[in-house]
């Protein structure tokens, strides 16, 4: 049975960081990517990390400041917030799956999801 649960977040003031992991069991994915909602406001992609091929994937939003990088020993994806603002704040999703590269930012495009963790940027 497929598991990704993800853990880290909390609330911090605008230019702080976090970071937020994942740990995705029961399965073999070649993508495990990261999302967001925020409220009133549709999903959506914010970064990816490719298991086995081309580097990770930003949203232009994120650029620069956000990192995903993934400890294989633990089977975990770490998303590195940096330099957070108000408009960060959302539920943060890890989901995993086997995207093609022209759907990696599409939520369809992965089969498991967590259950999401809060975000908050205080200004």
């Amino acid at each position: 049975q497929v598991q990704v649960v993800e853990s880290g977040g909390s609330s911090v003031q605008a230019g702080g960081s976090l970071r937020l992991s994942c740990v995705v069991s029961g399965g073999n994915f070649r993508a495990t990517g990261w999302f967001r909602q925020a409220p009133g406001k549709e999903r959506e992609f914010v970064a990816v990390h490719w298991k086995f091929s081309s580097g990770p994937r930003y949203a232009d939003s994120v650029k620069g400041r956000f990192t995903v990088s993934r400890d294989n020993a633990k089977n975990t994806v770490f998303l590195q917030m940096n330099s957070l603002n108000p408009e960060d704040t959302a539920v943060y999703y890890c989901a995993a799956g086997n995207p093609i590269l022209s759907t990696v930012e599409r939520d369809t495009s992965y089969n498991y999801w967590g259950q999401g963790t809060q975000v908050t940027v205080s200004s």
